[in-house]
C-alpha cells in the first residue's frame, strides 16, 4: 500500500508544472467562487446583492446628497434601486483613460471612492467590490446615470461590458444612480427567488435608520402570497428614527414600568453618530438586538454591541448605589440587563473595520468607547429623572440574576451527578425502591425525630430527611442566602427534581414529599416555612399533587385497656367527650415532639399508610397569580398575596394583618 501510495504522489508531482497555475483577472474570481464575497449562492446570499447596490444608495443618502430611494421588484426577478444623489462619475478614469470611471467601478473589484474620507465622511461600503461583485453574479445589469442634465447609460453581461458609455440625451429633471440588474441562474440556479418580505424589511429597516431619507416600495402584486402582510407599495419615512422603528416592533407589549423607551443620538465632533432606543417588555418574551454601522446589519454583534452594553451596566450600578440597591444589583451582569430586552443601536463611524466581506460582525476598537460615552450619561439622566421606572427595572434585572445563578448552581449539581452516582445528603436515609412510584419521603424535624422516624418506616418505599430545626424563611431572604442555605439545598438534592424554571417533574424521586413535624406550634411554625419554600421555589411539585402535612397527635389518652390519639386539645376534649364514657381514670399524656414517641407509636398514628391520616396542600393550578381559568386565578392571587403578607420581607403587613383578624382570638394560650 506504501509502495502505491508513493508512486500516486511521483506521478502527480511529475504532471504538475506551469501549465496547471490559473490566473484569474476582472470579476472571474467572483463568478468561481461567488461564496467569498456573498456567502453563499443560496436565496439568503442572493438577497445580499441587493443590500450592497442599496448600501451605495444609502451612502449617499447619510452623506447629504440624496433625499430619496426607489426600490423596485419585477415578475421576472429583476430588482431595480434608484437614488437621486450625485450620480456615478462617468468621466474618463486617470488610470484606464479607454474607459469611464463607472465602468472601471462595475468591471473591477477593489475600486470605489470609498477608501478615504474624501467623498464619504462614513459609509457601508469598504472593500469597493460590492457593485462590482453585484455585476459579475448577475445575468444581465444595466445602469443608468443622471448628471449635469444629461443621462447615460452602460449594459454588463456576468460582468462584462456589452458597450461603451453612451448617451441617451438631455434629462433636466432628474440626477442620480439607477441599477437595475437580474441574479445568474448559473449561479444560484433556476428556483431562487427574491422574496418580497424580505427586501421589504430591508428597505424599512434603512429607512428607519437614517431619519432623512425617503424609500419609495414597489413589487408585482403577483408575487404577493394570499394573507401576505407585505404591500405592493409603500413609502418609507419615519422622522423619529429608531424609536419608531422600536414603537413598532413593540406593538401593544406593555413595558416595565410602564414607561417610555430609552432613546437618543449623539453626533461627535469628528463626523460620528451613535442612535439607540432600549424598551423592556413586562413579558420578557421575544427580546432582540439589531445592531448596524453605518446603515450595515451587524447580525454577529462587534465592538458598538459591547460599548452598549457596557454603559448600560455602568449606569445601572450607579443607579443601585443612588438608590440603596448595590449589593442587590452587584450581582447582576450586561446579560442580565440585556436578557429579554428591545435593542435597537445604530452607529455611523469613519473606516470601520469587519469580520469578513459580508460585515456581520463590527471589529472597531474605537466604536466601544464610542458608544459607551455617548450612551453612559444619557442612561443616568434617564434613570434618575424616572425613578419608578428605575426602581422597576432594577427589580426586573436583580430578578434575571438571581434565577441565572440559581440555574448554573442547579447546572452543577447535574454535571456532577452525571460524570458520577449521584450524591446524596448526608442525613438522608433513602427507601430501597429505585422507581419512585408508591415511595414518599418524610421531612423530620430535628435528628432525633429523625431517630424514632427511621425506625417506624418501610424502609422499602419510605425514605426520611431529617432538618435542624426552623429552615430559612425564602419570603424574607435574599437570593443570595437562598443559594447558601446547605438546609435547602440539601432538600432539593434529595428530591432530585431541581427547582424554578428548572424544575423537572420526571426526575422527581419520590411520589408523595411528606412534611412531619411537631404537632405544637414550633411545628405549625416550621411546617409553614416549609410550605412556603415549596410554594415559592418547587410551585409544580405542589401543583402536581406531591405535598403532604403529616398529622401526628400531640395527646395520648388511655382508660383501662383503651387508647386513642388526639392531635389538638379539641380533638382531645371530643374524643374524651365520645369515646371514654365508662369507668375508670382516664390518663392524658402529651408528646413533648416526634423523638420522644415511641417508633411504634409514631408507625400506627402518623407513617402507616393504612392507619394515618396525611392532609394534602393543594393550589390552584398556575404560578404567580396565573391560573387556567378566571377562579383559580383568583384564588391564586389571594394566595400570593396571604403568604408575601405572612411570611414576605414587610412586618408591617403582618402587623396590619394582626390589628385586623386580633378580634377573632379568643384565648391565647401561653
Amino acid at each position: 500500500m506504501s509502495d502505491l501510495f508513493q508512486s500516486n504522489a511521483a506521478r502527480a508531482t511529475d504532471d504538475y508544472s506551469a501549465k496547471d497555475i490559473e490566473v484569474l483577472e476582472g470579476l472571474e474570481p467572483v463568478r468561481r467562487r461567488p461564496g467569498m464575497y456573498i456567502g453563499g449562492t443560496d436565496e439568503r446570499a442572493m438577497h445580499h446583492l441587493v443590500a450592497e447596490v442599496l448600501d451605495n444608495s444609502m451612502d449617499e443618502a447619510v452623506a447629504g446628497h440624496a433625499s430619496r430611494i426607489e426600490i423596485e421588484l419585477a415578475a421576472d426577478m429583476t430588482v431595480t434601486i434608484r437614488d437621486n444623489g450625485r450620480g456615478i462619475p462617468i468621466d474618463p478614469h486617470p488610470k484606464f483613460k479607454d474607459k469611464s470611471a463607472l465602468e472601471v467601478i462595475l468591471t473591477t473589484l477593489h475600486a470605489g471612492g470609498k477608501f478615504s474620507d474624501k467623498v464619504y465622511s462614513t459609509s457601508g461600503g469598504l472593500h469597493g467590490v460590492g457593485i462590482s461583485v453585484v455585476n459579475a453574479l448577475s445575468s444581465l445589469l444595466e445602469v443608468e446615470v443622471a448628471r449635469d442634465k444629461k443621462l447615460f447609460i452602460q449594459s454588463f453581461e456576468r460582468g462584462a461590458s456589452l458597450g461603451p458609455l453612451r448617451s441617451a440625451g438631455a434629462v433636466n429633471n432628474r440626477r442620480g444612480t439607477t441599477i437595475r440588474f437580474r441574479p445568474d441562474t448559473e449561479i444560484f440556479g433556476e428556483a431562487a427567488r427574491f422574496r418580497p418580505a424580505t427586501m421589504y424589511r430591508l428597505a424599512r429597516s434603512k429607512a428607519y435608520l437614517f431619519k432623512g431619507v425617503e424609500i419609495r416600495w414597489s413589487c408585482d402584486p403577483e408575487l404577493l402570497k394570499a394573507g401576505d402582510e407585505t404591500p405592493a407599495g409603500a413609502v418609507l419615512h419615519y422622522p423619529g428614527g429608531l424609536a419608531d422603528f422600536l414603537s413598532s416592533a413593540l406593538g401593544e407589549r406593555a413595558t416595565i414600568g410602564g414607561g417610555q423607551a430609552f432613546a437618543g443620538d449623539v453626533d461627535s465632533s469628528g463626523g460620528e453618530r451613535v442612535e439607540w432606543a432600549i424598551a423592556w417588555p413586562d413579558d420578557r418574551d421575544d427580546g432582540f438586538l439589531n445592531a448596524y454601522c453605518n446603515t450595515i446589519p451587524t447580525a454577529n454583534g462587534g465592538t458598538h454591541e459591547q460599548g452598549l452594553r457596557t454603559a448600560l451596566l455602568k449606569g445601572i450600578r450607579a443607579y443601585g448605589e443612588l438608590s440603596g440597591n448595590a449589593k442587590r444589583i452587584g450581582q447582576a451582569t450586561a446579560d442580565d440587563i440585556m436578557s429579554g430586552a428591545c435593542v435597537m443601536l445604530s452607529v455611523f463611524v469613519r473606516d470601520p473595520q469587519f469580520q469578513g466581506q459580508t460585515k456581520e460582525r463590527l471589529v472597531s476598537p474605537g466604536a466601544t468607547k464610542l458608544v459607551d460615552q455617548a450612551v453612559k450619561d444619557h442612561f443616568d439622566h434617564w434613570l434618575s429623572g424616572n425613578p419608578e421606572l428605575a426602581n422597576a427595572l432594577v427589580d426586573s434585572i436583580v430578578e434575571r440574576a438571581e434565577d441565572r445563578l440559581k440555574r448554573r448552581q442547579q447546572k452543577e449539581v447535574s454535571r456532577k451527578s452525571a460524570t458520577r452516582k449521584l450524591r446524596l445528603p448526608g442525613k438522608l436515609t433513602d427507601c430501597s425502591r429505585n422507581d419512585a412510584d408508591g415511595t414518599e419521603i418524610f421531612l423530620v424535624e430535628g435528628d432525633s425525630a429523625g431517630g424514632s422516624a427511621k425506625q417506624a418506616r418501610d424502609r422499602a418505599f419510605q425514605a426520611i430527611l431529617p432538618l435542624r430545626g426552623k429552615i430559612l424563611n425564602v419570603a424574607s431572604a435574599s437570593s443570595e442566602k437562598l443559594r447558601g442555605n446547605q438546609e435547602l439545598n440539601d432538600l432539593v438534592q434529595a428530591l432530585g427534581c431541581g427547582s424554578g424554571d428548572r424544575y423537572d417533574e420526571a426526575a422527581l424521586r419520590y411520589e408523595k414529599v411528606i412534611i412531619m413535624t411537631d404537632a405544637d406550634v414550633d411545628g405549625a411554625h416550621i411546617a409553614s416555612l416549609l410550605m412556603t419554600y415549596f410554594y415559592r421555589e418547587l410551585p409544580k411539585l405542589v401543583e402536581g399533587g406531591h405535598l403532604y402535612l403529616a398529622l401526628p397527635p400531640l395527646y395520648r389518652i388511655t382508660q383501662g385497656g383503651k387508647t386513642l390519639y388526639a392531635r389538638d386539645d379539641a380533638h382531645k376534649d371530643e374524643l374524651i367527650a365520645e369515646e371514654f364514657t365508662g369507668r375508670g381514670k382516664i390518663e392524658i399524656s402529651r408528646f413533648k415532639g416526634l423523638g420522644e414517641m415511641p417508633p411504634a407509636q409514631l408507625k400506627t398514628t402518623t407513617m402507616d399508610p393504612a392507619k394515618r391520616t396525611l392532609l394534602k396542600v393543594r393550589v390552584p393550578p398556575g404560578t404567580k397569580g396565573v391560573a387556567v381559568n378566571p377562579e383559580d386565578a383568583e384564588e391564586r392571587k389571594h394566595l400570593d398575596t396571604t403568604v408575601e403578607t405572612l411570611m414576605g420581607k414587610k412586618p408591617e403587613l403582618r402587623f396590619a394583618y394582626i390589628q385586623e383578624n386580633a378580634r377573632f382570638v379568643e384565648e391565647l394560650d401561653v
